[in-house]
Order: structure tokens, then C-alpha cells, then sequence
């Protein structure tokens, strides 16, 4: 429930605690908060076990947890009847990327290039990375654009 909380916080929480009820009527403070909290914690847990006796015995392995998009995504992610697996494994997002920027940039940087693809001096639309990019003009910036910002 506490995760985040770092020591440093923790220490400052309970001198704001004793400062502010004072050592007196800490204790009972402290009663009656983990009291409330444990009245919370039954009533939540009854009203999963009512939902869950309501939506019958084809639901008796629901879990509320999986209502959470992140963890539907990764049991389902995991799940071996859907063949997502193979799917995720044979997609190289790195490889897709690069072949795209390399496209564009190729297309972008030598338009002439892009017309002689099957010309012997071309390299199928590869850009020679070694090379380092010629430097723009300072004055091709492009245009302002007021209602923009």
C-alpha cells in the first residue's frame, strides 16, 4: 500500500503526527485508523465475493487485478492459444524503424537517387552511414508560425 514512501518521508509523517495530536492522543489515533482501515478491507473483500457469486461459477477465476489494462495486455501477451508469441517474437521493431528511417532519409537527402533505385550505382535505397550529413544553411529554418504556438 506504502510502496513509494521512502524512509525520510516516513520519519517526517510521524513527527507531523506527534506534532499535531500530540503523544497523548496518539496511540488512539493510531487505533482508530488501522480500525478504519481494516473495516475498509472487509467490506472491499465482501463485495468482491458478492460480485463474484453474482456473475456465477464460469467466473470463479476472475481476478480484479486483471481489470487493469496493463495486466490484461501482459496475461494475454502470455497466453499460448492466441500465438502472440511468434507474432512479437518475429517483429524486429529496431529493424522495421531503421528500414523506414533509412527510406527517408534517402529519399530526403538525393531525390535524383531515389528516381535511379535499379541503376547500378545505387545501393537499393541504403544510405551510407560512415558519412557525416553536410550542414544546413543557418537561414533554411522553417517559417513561424503564430497560431502554432
Amino acid at each position: 500500500m506504502f510502496n513509494d514512501i521512502g524512509p525520510l518521508e516516513l520519519v517526517t509523517l510521524i513527527v507531523l503526527a506527534v506534532l499535531v495530536f500530540g503523544p497523548d492522543k496518539l496511540p488512539k489515533v493510531i487505533q482508530d485508523v488501522t480500525r478504519t482501515i481494516r473495516k475498509i478491507r472487509e467490506f472491499s473483500e465482501s463485495a468482491k465475493n458478492d460480485i463474484r457469486q453474482e456473475l456465477g461459477p464460469e467466473f470463479k477465476d476472475f481476478e480484479f487485478e486483471d481489470l487493469n489494462p496493463k495486466t490484461f495486455i501482459r496475461k494475454q501477451l502470455d497466453n499460448e492459444d492466441l500465438g502472440l508469441k511468434e507474432i512479437r517474437n518475429g517483429f524486429d521493431l529496431k529493424k522495421e524503424m531503421a528500414e523506414v528511417t533509412d527510406a527517408v532519409h534517402s529519399r530526403d537527402a538525393d531525390p535524383s537517387s531515389a528516381s535511379s533505385t535499379g541503376s547500378a550505382g545505387s545501393s537499393g535505397g541504403r544510405i551510407d552511414m560512415t558519412k557525416k550529413p553536410e550542414p544546413s544553411a543557418p537561414d533554411d529554418r522553417p517559417p513561424f508560425d503564430a497560431d502554432a504556438t
